[in-house]
């Protein structure tokens, strides 16, 4: 089974929709970080160097094992030569 058929499925559960919903803040978080420090064909170890941020607590971040101040996410920012943009959308927009 595919994983977009299992989610899917897994959807339906009102339950497990709860949480799934509840986690998409962080996981968008997550996947902004990755797909920035990417996009600049940057390793976690290239970042660390540029931000003084240590590689480990990088790897931390992308796996979800620890949660960013908005300090951390402008030095990651600014580690890639970047601009840190937070914004509230309707749910409707998403």
């Amino acid at each position: 089974m595919k994983f977009d058929t299992y989610l899917e499925k897994k959807l339906t559960d009102p339950k497990f929709s709860k949480a799934y919903e509840d986690v998409q803040p962080e996981m968008n978080v997550i996947r902004a970080i990755i797909e920035a420090r990417t996009s600049q064909n940057m390793t976690q170890k290239q970042l660390a160097e540029k931000t003084g941020i240590a590689q480990t607590e990088i790897s931390k971040l992308e796996n979800g094992n620890r949660n960013p101040s908005i300090k951390l996410l402008q030095r990651l920012a600014e580690g890639m030569d970047m601009v840190l943009v937070i914004s509230f959308k309707p749910k409707t927009q998403i």
